[in-house]
């Protein structure tokens, strides 16, 4: 029998103290309680430094409570790119883009056909998983959701629309959930996130909502005041009921994105190159998130519910530059005048932020262009360009999986790519997030549960790590995940397995 961790008093207290105080006071338990549930929680943009910044400078936070309850990784990564689709999915499936199928967005797939190509006859186009497929993005509820008439086509399956889940090419964390018998969610600000998580069956999610990015004004309040509101669809699920507040039973696997800190790096970011935020509105953002955390505590605990789940903490992607006096702003336009001086329309697609992505009509051009873009190198901020063998080590060559680029290339840090970088609007933008150095994929991941003592674990992992550490908490076997079975990805080290006492669902 073992001993809460939080008594009723604390629990009451909890609403007048703090969590933080709380959970800093709560003695351990005899033994950890097994672990019934899970929640997931990406702090988008968030890097590793922003959470040790944060505890060091707020030693009563609920960041710090949780982290003093668990184990922080301050050298975790996203699998090869920073960016939201695959750093979402990574988190999901415990997999890494070369195998779960979506290496950035925009892709590129030349095997589909476009939306505007109703006998598929046309062949190559790009995939957009944000906001570009549902209805109306200017509207919080996405217009009703995703428009099919913007998505691309499968010419193997009657020209019909492809939706996000099927361009997945493993399982979620969620499918395998629901297949023991749990309950699922997840909320989020794109209705293409979501659906990349309902699985092939269309169905690992028993309640899955977006407040669409776009459908709010991106300033603090606007930013805030939307975060809060899907704050308040994960507090009903803790309650026991669904988002909507209609009675339901506490998901096994649920959580959801936060998107106020990377909003505000974005249009205010740091004041200088230390990370700290400063006493401006990104600092506010992350006192914001801190609160919520507390409140997702404060309910849990209401519940009775915050011994037996495992809090995970992590982003799908980080954002650069920290140090805006590197920060550069180069014209798309030079990139795609470079390819295409090789030979006029050879560039298929170039997805460009902090990351170049480029296919090409013919990939028997590929060292030409490669060489072209090498000949602009300095002009265009690139640090290193792989192609052939070097860019088949990252994801695959485009004779393996026809969404494989041609070329990747990595601009040097502070540089990211934008339409018209001498106009008001793309001045505006002081970081972006894609690319593979450190300050696009070195995020926040921390595990908090029951019994922890607050370790911080320097091992170099990664966030796909996080899926299969979910499962294993939960008692079921990692290697449902695909992406275990394909890339071996193991759990994240350094945690109690044993006193987890974890079971009933293998």
């Amino acid at each position: 029998m073992r001993r809460p961790i939080l008594s009723v008093g604390l629990g009451a207290a909890l609403l007048l103290c703090g969590s933080s105080r709380v959970l800093a006071q709560a003695a351990a338990p005899a033994a950890a309680p097994r672990i019934e549930r899970a929640i997931l929680i990406s702090l988008d943009g968030m890097h590793a430094v922003d959470l040790a910044l944060y505890v060091a400078a707020n030693p009563q936070s609920t960041l710090a409570a949780l982290a003093k309850r668990g184990v922080t990784y301050p050298n975790a990564r996203t699998p090869l790119l920073g960016d939201s689709s695959p750093g979402l999915l990574s988190l999901a499936t415990g997999g890494s883009p070369a195998v779960t199928g979506i290496i950035y967005s925009p892709t590129y797939d030349r095997t589909l056909s476009p939306p505007t190509s109703k006998d598929c006859a046309d062949r190559g186009t790009v995939i957009y998983i944000d906001e570009k497929p549902v209805k109306d993005n200017t509207r919080e509820d996405s217009g009703g959701g995703i428009d099919p008439e913007k998505l691309p086509r499968d010419p193997a399956k009657g020209c019909t629309p492809v939706y996000p889940r099927q361009l997945v090419r493993v399982n979620t964390m969620f499918e395998v959930v629901k297949r023991h018998g749990g309950r699922t969610a997840w909320i989020d600000q794109h209705d293409a996130y979501n659906d990349m998580l309902l699985g092939a069956s269309g169905a690992a999610l028993d309640d899955s909502r977006s407040l669409e990015r776009r459908g709010s004004v991106l300033t603090f309040d606007g930013v805030t005041g939307q975060d809060g509101r899907r704050l308040e669809l994960l507090l009903n699920q803790i309650r026991g009921n669904d988002s909507y507040g209609r009675k339901a039973t506490v998901p096994t696997l649920f959580g959801m994105g936060f998107i106020s800190v990377s909003v505000l790096q974005k249009s205010e970011g740091y004041p200088d190159a230390s990370g700290r935020p400063g006493n401006k509105d990104l600092k506010r953002a992350l006192d914001f998130v801190d609160r919520s955390l507390g409140r997702i505590v404060a309910e849990l605990t209401t519940a009775r519910l915050v011994d037996s789940t495992l809090i995970v903490i992590s982003s799908k992607h980080g954002q650069s530059p920290i140090d805006l006096t590197q920060r550069r702003l180069v014209n798309r336009g030079g990139v795609r005048d470079a390819i295409n001086g090789v030979q006029d329309g050879l560039l298929a697609h170039a997805s460009l932020d902090a990351i170049g992505l480029v296919w090409l009509k013919d990939s028997s051009r590929t060292e030409e262009a490669a060489a072209a873009l090498r000949a602009r190198q300095s002009a265009l901020g690139i640090q290193k360009i792989y192609w052939g063998e070097a860019s088949r080590m990252l994801v695959a060559s485009p004779a393996e999986d026809p969404r494989a680029p041609d070329i990747v290339f990595q601009p040097e840090l502070g540089v990211f790519y934008t339409e018209n970088a001498d106009s008001d609007a793309a001045k505006l933008v002081l970081a972006e997030h894609g690319g593979m150095l450190d300050e696009d994929t070195n995020v926040v991941t921390l595990v908090s549960f029951a019994g922890g003592t607050g370790v911080i674990n320097r091992a170099h992992v990664q966030t796909s790590q996080v899926a299969p550490t979910i499962l294993a908490a939960l008692g079921i076997d990692p290697s449902e995940l695909d992406a275990v079975q394909k890339e071996g990805t193991t759990v994240l080290p350094g945690l109690p397995w044993s006193a987890f006492r974890a079971g009933g669902r293998r």
